[in-house]
Order: C-alpha cells, then structure tokens, then sequence
C-alpha cells in the first residue's frame, strides 16, 4: 500500500479558501495579517499610500543597512535591496524607485567616505543598484530627473579616490547615460 505523501499548500488552495470568506471574514483576516508584522503594516501603507511618506520605512532600513554604527553592525546590503523590492511589490512608483535606489547608493558611498575602502563585493554591489537608478530615473519625466541625476553626479564626484575601480565605474555609468555637460 502506497502511502500518500502530503502536498505543501499552494497560492491556489489559498485562493480557493480566500474566494469562501465573505467581506467581513476579508478584513478580519487583512487585520490580523497587518498586526502580525511591521513589514506587514509597511507594505499596505505603501500599497494604499496611507501617511505622509510611504518612502520612510524603507529608507530607514536602507540607512540602517548601508551606514550601521560599524563597530557594532555589519553591513547588510541583501536586506537593504530587499527593502526596495518590498517597496516595489507594494506599489508600482518609478519615482519612489529611483528615490530608494539613489538613496542605497547615497547611504553606501557615505560609509566608504568615512569609514574607508570596504571590499571589491561591497563596491560591485553599489555599481550594481547605481546603474539601477539611472535607469530608473531615466524612465521618468525629464522635469522629473533632473534632482536624480544632480544626486547621482554628486555619488560620482565624491567618489574620486575610492579603490576597486568604483569611481571608473561610477563614471561610465553615469557618463554612458547623461550627456556630460549636465
């Protein structure tokens, strides 16, 4: 006799238990979610732009990932992108996007300028979500870009010094996608 193996529950076997709730059983359940974690609350704040700014607790996860007290925290950039792609699931915002990936940037190049030269991963990592937010402020409006790209000129130039080929790279992306003279 073959045993049955139990099957692990999918999106679908939700779907068909979310389609049997009625309004009510639908809030009780989005308010139990919302209270069982920040993320949660976060994530339909964003979603329905609820406060004054839905950017806020991403970028205090950012800033707490990219620029920690160093001799007490690590540097944590998975968490800190991660913290811009829950920001991108919740709402489809390419201004909050540019935002979130400039400021990693910002906040990353801040530690190096005052820490000192990190490790090659650490540079790619900011070269890496840099391109990003060029090309995400690209998408904007041109009377949109033009604070995103004083910022990012502002990321390159002070990057002047800084090892592992990151201000070369700094450079190309930026030269590669603005004209010069801006």
């Amino acid at each position: 006799m073959k045993s049955k193996k139990k099957q692990t529950p999918s999106w679908s076997d939700v779907k068909t238990a979310l389609a049997r709730l009625d309004q009510q059983g639908l809030l009780e359940l989005i308010s139990d979610m919302y209270n069982l974690s920040k993320d949660n609350k976060d994530f339909l704040h964003t979603r329905f732009s609820v406060g004054d700014d839905t950017l806020a607790p991403y970028k205090k996860i950012i800033e707490e990932c990219m620029c920690p007290d160093i001799p007490n925290e690590p540097v944590r950039i998975i968490r800190a992108k991660r913290a811009i792609s829950d920001y991108s699931k919740a709402i489809r915002d390419a201004k909050g996007e540019a935002e979130l990936l400039t400021y990693f940037v910002e906040c990353g190049n801040k530690l190096t300028l005052d820490y000192g030269d990190i490790d090659e991963d650490f540079y790619d990592s900011l070269l890496d979500v840099y391109g990003q937010a060029i090309k995400k402020a690209l998408t904007l409006p041109d009377h949109e870009q033009g604070n995103f790209r004083k910022r990012l000129k502002k990321i390159m130039l002070s990057s002047n010094g800084i090892g592992w080929g990151y201000h070369d790279g700094l450079c190309d992306e930026y030269c590669g996608s603005f004209k010069v003279d801006e």
